[in-house]
């Protein structure tokens, strides 16, 4: 039998968010036990009714969703709505959700699922990093319970997607970055440098519009504001690559640094350095390559996605 991971997906569920979540939910080897919410692509109410209608489209109404924090920790909020559509969901509407709410908050989630799944429990996150950095100063214990963080943020060799410095995740909430940066469990940082070589392309929804299962009717309906709105030819899958991580670590390749949040200067704000060599605190782990081929076969065929 699979040994199936527990997980619990941190999201501001947009477009990738919605995708990422499919792909944790269809691995064998992977039991979302959760999903906490916050703001970030969209407000956090916003978030938590997406994340539950894509459960719920996903036929996983039964993963609980712990509401989370509603504004960085010291900054106002700035969506990324342009990108996400008005809904977050590139305009998509899926079907109201039945599922359960969970009944404490995201930071309060995190800590007792931490407790209950001791030294097992991998969290995944895909947003800024308010709820972990809440529950970190809640629960200073946390890294000491957690099996794995996986982050999808930060740029650290090539320019950011919100300014030429800063990743959007990293730059929403640099002090909660700079707060989960410090801790001593290694965090494996995701980042644009890896992040925007998977790509969802043009002709691949086109095939996946003319597809008729949930996965397949998911990729094409929130990828549609992208397509047809933006004319894009292409968007980078940041968040199902973070998943990909997880379930299938070779996916990237990984140096060992510390990892510095700017948290000051306007113009490099949510600015994400290496400081190599045991220089400038707790070492993580920081993708630096991707195979690119690997994470697509993952991608589509986990989701039966007719993209090559």
């Amino acid at each position: 039998m699979t040994h199936r991971r527990p997980v619990i997906l941190d999201v501001d569920t947009g477009v990738d968010d919605a995708l990422a979540l499919a792909l944790a939910c269809r691995r064998p080897d992977v039991n979302v036990i959760g999903v906490t919410t916050v703001a970030g692509n969209v407000d956090q109410r916003q978030a938590t009714e997406n994340t539950r209608r894509v459960l719920h489209f996903l036929g996983a109404s039964d993963v609980p969703v712990a509401p989370g924090m509603t504004s960085p920790l010291v900054r106002p909020h700035r969506d990324a709505a342009d990108f996400h559509g008005p809904n977050g969901l590139g305009g998509l509407e899926l079907p109201p959700a039945d599922g359960g709410m969970a009944n404490v908050r995201a930071p309060e989630f995190i800590i007792q699922a931490a407790h209950k799944h001791r030294g097992n429990l991998v969290l995944i996150c895909l947003a800024p990093l308010t709820n972990l950095a809440v529950a970190l100063l809640l629960e200073p214990g946390l890294p000491d319970l957690l099996h794995r963080i996986v982050v999808m943020g930060g740029a650290f060799t090539v320019p950011g997607n919100v300014t030429p410095d800063a990743e959007f995740n990293v730059f929403v909430d640099p002090e909660a970055a700079a707060i989960v940066a410090r801790m001593a469990l290694p965090v494996t940082f995701v980042g644009l440098d890896v992040t925007t070589r998977v790509r969802l392309t043009r002709e691949e929804w086109e095939r996946c519009c003319s597809a008729d299962h949930p996965e397949a009717r998911l990729v094409a309906g929130v990828s549609r504001w992208a397509f047809e709105r933006r004319r894009l030819e292409s968007y980078a899958l940041h968040d199902p690559l973070a998943v990909a991580a997880v379930v299938e670590p070779e996916v990237v390749e990984l140096e060992s640094a510390a990892v510095t949040v700017d948290t000051g200067a306007w113009r490099t704000l949510g600015q994400t350095r290496l400081a190599r060599g045991g220089h400038g605190g707790h070492e993580h782990l920081v993708a630096r390559d991707v195979d690119v081929e690997r994470f697509r076969r993952l991608f589509s065929e986990t989701l039966g996605l007719p993209m090559t």
